[in-house]
């Protein structure tokens, strides 16, 4: 059964950190392109980065561009998103998703879906 599991969300205070991990179970995450989205109640669901698997291209929305960093770690087959500088406008779910394909800007797009982890960012 092809599974990610997200991980790492919490609360944090405004200007602090944290990283997010996406742990793929059922597949190898190298062969995919994993996307970070993320969904503030209300709000339609957003790509905040993207990690390409063909050529390891990384993206960022611009409201995060310069404080979250997405990676890899093939050997953990685990993709992480370390978000730093958080703001109260970081306060979402976020979810990881892989697809085989390029990196798409749509969720609708993704084949496989982590269960989502709260971050919440409040003085």
């Amino acid at each position: 059964q092809l599974q990610l599991l997200e991980s790492g969300g919490g609360s944090v205070q405004p200007g602090g950190s944290l990283r997010l991990s996406c742990a793929a179970s059922g597949f190898t995450l190298d062969y995919y392109t994993i996307g970070w989205f993320r969904q503030a109640p209300g709000k339609e669901r957003e790509r905040v980065s993207c990690l390409s698997s063909s050529d390891a291209s990384t993206y960022y929305a611009v409201s995060v561009k310069g404080r979250f960093t997405i990676s890899r770690d093939n050997a953990k087959n685990t993709v992480y998103l370390q978000m730093n500088s958080l703001k109260t406008e970081d306060t979402a779910v976020y979810y990881c998703a892989a697809t085989p394909k390029q990196c798409k800007l749509l969720y609708s797009e993704y084949e496989y879906w982590g269960q989502g982890t709260q971050v919440t960012v409040s003085s």
